[in-house]
């Protein structure tokens, strides 16, 4: 049937069955599958019909009926708009049994792995101003909700904010995010407001032009800032005049970058980054480990989360300080330098440069010299002659990207047979999948949910798997 049978139908007194996948929820009418966004467990309400793929619907609620005992008033004027904390309108007790069970439901589903002993989630201490990152992006004119379009005044306004899900050209002006402390609030209003006051243009994604383009706010938890400004060209009166308004303005501001980003995409991996004011860097402690944090570093983003998911895997390692441990997907060496001080000898292996490069600094910042580092491709460097060269281990810990791993790192990960895997994952699909491919080798011993990122769906998830002999 095609979607005009169903666009628009309204469907009534539907019960909300599920939390489901990318924080919608699961309904169902004669017997079809309806994601809907927004929804909590229990909900009784009247669903409008906004799109159909070939085996579920797409739904919105009109009409709420009974609310779910795990509803709560979200606390963010722009929830459901800017795309982000979409478990807000969930008692945060609820999203972790959510998450809890999503990963029972990666593991039997996908994985057929069987495996019913998942604990609760850990949940993170601070469920709002958590995060020591956000970006935002500026644009020539700001997507307007419904209520918006019906006042002329909203018409072809400027914004600076977050993309609407799945459009690259579209930004929801933000007021006041509460993922992050509130002096990032101040530091992103006043860049608009200063932009707005000196006719600064806003970029245009579409025709490629405006000056300014994205805003990066860095922190940690002595309370200092990094700010990296990124521009479309190459003004320097402009630049000039920002930058130095902006260090008056933020004393708290110890790192103050700028960027000309001429190219089509937002990236910045691949831009120069240039310092106007303040240090390169900031610092950040995990446990008494330090690490440097630059403009281009992968940082968790919820350190005190971090603390936990780390001590999580080392706890899962058991080491006793004569193991070979290899650190897969490394990254700046965090993990790394967790499990350093309890092993013989680490090898972390990463495909990124500038984090090996990072991580080389971190551990000599930390006067930890029993860890080493290789940047490489992880399918490619994961072989034979590297093993020869740093010897079989004892623990593999791997924490890959949300992809997972690829197959031939699987292989060489059985064809190694360490005695024991610490799997970090921040996709427990896709690492079900991969566990399914190694059941052959290797026997799941615990898992351990951890919480990294309240109100929104996504969980980390951690497994010890055992060889077996």
């Amino acid at each position: 049937m095609s979607i005009r049978k169903f666009y628009g139908r309204l469907l009534e007194q539907i019960t909300i069955e599920s939390a489901g996948a990318e924080g919608n929820c699961i309904a169902r009418w004669e017997g079809k599958v309806v994601f809907v966004k927004n929804a909590v467990p229990g909900d009784v309400c009247d669903l409008k019909v906004i799109g159909r793929k070939k085996k579920f619907l797409l739904g919105e609620i009109v009409k709420l009926h009974t609310k779910g005992s795990e509803r709560v008033e979200p606390f963010c004027a722009h929830f459901g708009s800017c795309g982000g904390c979409k478990w807000q309108q969930m008692d945060y007790q609820g999203q972790l049994t959510f998450k809890t069970q999503q990963v029972k439901d990666a593991f039997n589903r996908i994985g057929k792995l069987e495996y019913d002993h998942v604990p609760q989630a850990l949940g993170s201490a601070q469920t709002q101003t958590y995060r020591n990152k956000m970006e935002y992006t500026y644009s020539h004119s700001r997507w307007l909700t419904r209520e918006q379009l019906d006042h002329a005044d909203f018409i072809e306004e400027p914004g600076l904010g977050f993309h609407v899900p799945k459009r690259y050209d579209k930004i929801v002006h933000i007021d006041k995010c509460w993922l992050q402390d509130d002096y990032a609030n101040q530091i992103r209003n006043w860049c608009f407001e200063y932009a707005i006051a000196n006719e600064i243009s806003f970029y245009d994604a579409r025709k490629q032009e405006g000056m300014l383009r994205n805003l990066m706010l860095r922190n940690n938890r002595k309370g200092e800032w990094m700010v990296l400004q990124t521009y479309r060209y190459n003004e320097p009166e402009v630049i000039q005049n920002m930058m130095k308004a902006m260090q008056e303005a933020f004393p708290q501001v110890v790192s103050l970058l700028f960027s000309v980003n001429e190219k089509v995409n937002d990236s910045i991996y691949d831009l120069n980054i240039q310092l106007y004011a303040g240090d390169e860097v900031l610092t950040e402690s995990l446990n008494d480990l330090t690490f440097k944090i630059r403009p281009k570093s992968f940082f968790q983003t919820n350190p005190q989360q971090a603390e936990l998911l780390y001590k999580t895997a080392l706890d899962f390692a058991g080491l006793t300080g004569s193991e070979n441990v290899y650190d897969l997907y490394c990254g700046t060496g965090t993990i790394s330098l967790f499990l350093a001080r309890s092993a013989k000898k680490v090898v972390g292996i990463e495909s990124v440069p500038q984090a090996i490069e990072d991580a080389n600094q971190n551990a000599k910042m930390n006067g930890i010299d029993n860890c080493s580092f290789v940047v490489g491709d992880m399918k490619d460097e994961l072989s034979d002659a590297f093993t020869e060269k740093h010897g079989i281990p004892d623990v593999i810990v791997t924490d890959p990207p949300r992809a997972g791993m690829h197959p031939d790192v699987v292989a060489q990960i059985l064809k190694l047979r360490a005695q024991k895997v610490v799997y970090v994952s921040c996709n427990p699909a896709t690492q079900a999948r991969d566990l399914d491919l190694m059941r052959e080798g290797y026997r799941i011993e615990k898992i351990q949910p951890v919480d990294m990122f309240p109100h929104t769906h996504h969980v980390e998830n951690v497994v010890l798997l055992h060889r077996i002999d």
